[in-house]
């Protein structure tokens, strides 16, 4: 069972879509208060894809230690549930510091299994994991990837016949349920991608008490800073790093090679469009990101701040700041 809310601590939290300037506000946040930031990004957790993932600078991750960041290879796969994990261990650390757990990113999925729990499946069968096992030894990993591919073959795309762990606990879930994980999954991730008695919709619900802070900005606006965004990163290399996920493509975890930010970039290297055409789906794929981050966190019990241009990053932090701090506050008078 999960803990009260009322023995967790009180997490500040700062979403909004792509180029919304999340990354300024936090860190401007966590220096006023003294704290570290949590990312809250399916991309930043991967070591390597910096400029694309639009990563914190190696100083300033140096000024302001950032939790789950540059947690795995490419090469790996990364659970909701792992990253639930990893966050939990962040936010205790950094609570138990006597610091305000302070988190900040775009991943509606990650929101949603941190605050409201996740799909878990079935309590493992001992006997049936030990029994594929003891296959896996005798017969090859690679039969029971193929058994797996039978059964669920959305599952079986995405996770690699070496990681066993996986391939195992899929076996197992289809067995026990009948059903896929990957169908049971979709069922959980459909809260999210638009069924509304699946929202995120009260505090009251929620595993952690929080106070969540959205930056809006006008459509046009904010699709101009996309633009300067994406030409930004090209002038800090984002061609090469993205050539080293095509030429590293085989061996890498279904996410990164999926990612906004680097598949728009293939067909240029397969030779088969230029430069510039690869440059505008980039642009444009990006601008779908943020309209379906949008349309996620709408859902969210979220206070938004309408940014517009002139507004520093000083101001801006100062009204997210006082808000959460407000919110706090009553929490705790609430609470004690």
């Amino acid at each position: 069972m999960p803990k009260s809310v009322t023995a967790r601590p009180f997490l500040r939290i700062l979403l909004g879509p792509t180029a919304s300037g999340k990354e300024a506000v936090a860190v401007f946040c966590a220096r006023a208060y003294g704290t570290d930031v949590i990312s809250v990004d399916s991309m930043k957790i991967y070591r390597g894809l910096d400029i694309g993932t639009a990563k914190a600078s190696a100083a300033c991750l140096s000024e302001i230690p950032h939790h789950c960041v540059n947690l795995i290879p490419p090469t790996e796969t990364f659970s909701v549930a792992e990253y639930v994990a990893a966050a939990g261990e962040a936010i205790d650390s950094v609570a138990k510091r006597h610091c305000k757990p302070l988190l900040s990113g775009g991943s509606a999925l990650y929101y949603k299994g941190l605050l409201q729990g996740l799909f878990d499946g079935p309590s493992a069968d001992p006997a049936l994991r030990q029994h594929l096992k003891d296959r896996a030894r005798e017969e090859g990993g690679g039969v029971l990837h193929q058994e797996l591919a039978a059964v669920d073959p959305v599952t079986a795309g995405k996770v690699h016949p070496n990681d066993l762990r996986r391939v195992i606990r899929a076996l197992e879930v289809h067995a026990l349920t009948g059903k896929p994980i990957s169908a049971q999954q979709l069922e959980w991730q459909k809260d999210v991608n638009g069924a509304a008695a699946g929202q995120i919709d009260g505090h009251a619900s929620l595993r952690y008490p929080c106070s969540i802070v959205g930056l809006g900005w006008p459509r046009e606006t904010l699709y101009a800073r996309i633009e300067k965004r994406v030409d930004r990163m090209l002038e800090q290399g984002l061609v090469d790093e993205a050539r080293e996920v095509y030429q590293q493509r085989a061996g890498l975890s279904h996410t990164p090679v999926q990612a906004v930010g680097y598949k728009e970039f293939f067909a240029y290297f397969a030779g088969e469009e230029t430069l510039g055409e690869a440059v505008d789906r980039l642009k444009k794929n990006t601008r779908h990101l943020a309209k379906s981050q949008m349309t996620w966190f709408r859902k969210f019990p979220c206070t938004w701040i309408e940014r517009r241009e002139g507004m520093s990053t000083e101001e801006v932090g100062i009204r997210v700041m006082t808000h959460w701090d407000e919110e706090a506050a009553g929490v705790h008078h609430k609470t004690a």
